[in-house]
């Protein structure tokens, strides 16, 4: 992977850990590129919203077309990792 990835991964974390830390959820362990918001974190809808909001704000600093994220064909995808996201962040910060 890029620098640019790891660098967006270890963002994503540090953003990630203070989002959820008063969170009563059942992960346990560090979480890494492979950690999935939904699965692993339990992350609902109105989170993601929040969650995107927040990387705005903190991370690219600018508006980013996450529904090209969010959805494929038409359709909500089931769950994201925060290695996908890097890698979204990566084409289009």
């Amino acid at each position: 992977m890029s620098a640019a990835h790891d660098t967006y991964v270890k963002q994503l974390i540090v953003l990630l850990e203070d989002f959820t830390q008063d969170w009563d959820h059942e992960f346990e362990g560090r979480m890494n590129a492979d950690t999935r918001l939904l699965g692993d974190l339990g992350f609902e809808s109105i989170d993601i919203i929040q969650l995107v909001v927040a990387i705005e704000e903190d991370i690219s600093k600018k508006k980013v077309p996450f529904d090209k994220l969010l959805m494929k064909d038409g359709r909500y995808v089931d769950d994201l990792s925060i290695g996908q996201i890097a890698d979204f962040l990566v084409g289009f910060v």
